[in-house]
């Protein structure tokens, strides 16, 4: 890893650690003592301001981070923060069942930027919408971080330029997969705190093995969020094909315009 990505790398690694904590809390904590599930559903809930500082804030560390070692300049933290707009102004536009515009940007971004831009553009992206929209609700920093890794880990598709039809089929694939995936982890936020004795076989209870935890989840999400995944993992992939080609022309011609080269200044 290069010196100018290290401490980017560094803080997208500690926003990733610290969401995957704030996914598996309810799983790791004691609820043992008074209150129980409801005391946990409150605790949970009492956490979710501080998760969001704590997202923010490492945001901003990654930008700075970025600029201070020359991974991006001025321009770029500018083009990010136009498609941030863009694409909180995508979330609003009205799709079928689960679909959103809002992952073709993460996807497309972190692929041709990195990890870094990519993370950036998915958090924050949520987060405007949801101050422009009024979305904000215990909910809003998951999604952020959940937002933040589909555009985090589009950096890891190698690069297939050179064969236009096979990119353009490789990340409509992975927005595909992305459409469910991100459906599955967003769940976890809240599937812990909820209980139906009803349908006991569909939902958590503490003192579940991992097999079992994995079972009921395997049934809840069948049953309550498959079929709205499927539109939205449809619709993710379609946009992307569509979209591929003329945005990750116009995100190659920005970076050769405003991106600068590094350099070594220390004299030899």
């Amino acid at each position: 890893m290069s010196d100018r990505n290290r401490w980017s790398h560094l803080v997208l690694m500690m926003a990733s650690l610290v969401g995957v904590l704030a996914f598996l809390y309810p799983f790791l904590i004691d609820g043992s003592g008074s209150g129980g599930a409801g005391a946990s559903s409150a605790a949970a809930l009492q956490q979710s301001p501080l998760l969001m500082i704590v997202v923010v804030g490492l945001s901003l560390a990654a930008i700075l981070a970025t600029l201070g070692a020359g991974a991006m300049n001025a321009r770029m933290v500018a083009i990010l923060g136009v498609l941030t707009a863009a694409n909180a102004v995508l979330r609003a536009v009205p799709g079928p069942a689960g679909f959103a515009a809002v992952f073709t940007l993460p996807v497309l971004c972190g692929y041709a930027y990195g990890a870094t831009f990519g993370f950036l553009l998915g958090s924050l992206s949520l987060l405007v919408s949801a101050l422009i929209g009024g979305g904000i609700g215990p909910w809003l920093p998951y999604q952020m971080l959940a937002l933040g890794w589909v555009g985090m880990t589009s950096a890891w598709i190698p690069d297939l330029r050179r064969r236009p039809r096979t990119e353009v089929a490789v990340l409509s694939i992975w927005a595909l997969a992305w459409g469910f995936v991100f459906g599955a982890i967003m769940n976890i936020w809240f599937w812990p705190y909820i209980y139906a004795p009803q349908q006991s076989g569909m939902y958590w209870e503490r003192g579940q093995g991992l097999i079992e935890s994995l079972r009921s989840y395997a049934v809840f999400y069948v049953v309550t969020s498959l079929w709205w995944d499927l539109a939205r993992a449809s619709g993710n992939a379609l946009l992307t094909g569509l979209m591929a080609r003329p945005v990750l022309t116009l995100l190659r011609r920005f970076e050769r315009r405003f991106f600068f080269a590094w350099t070594d200044q220390t004299s030899s």
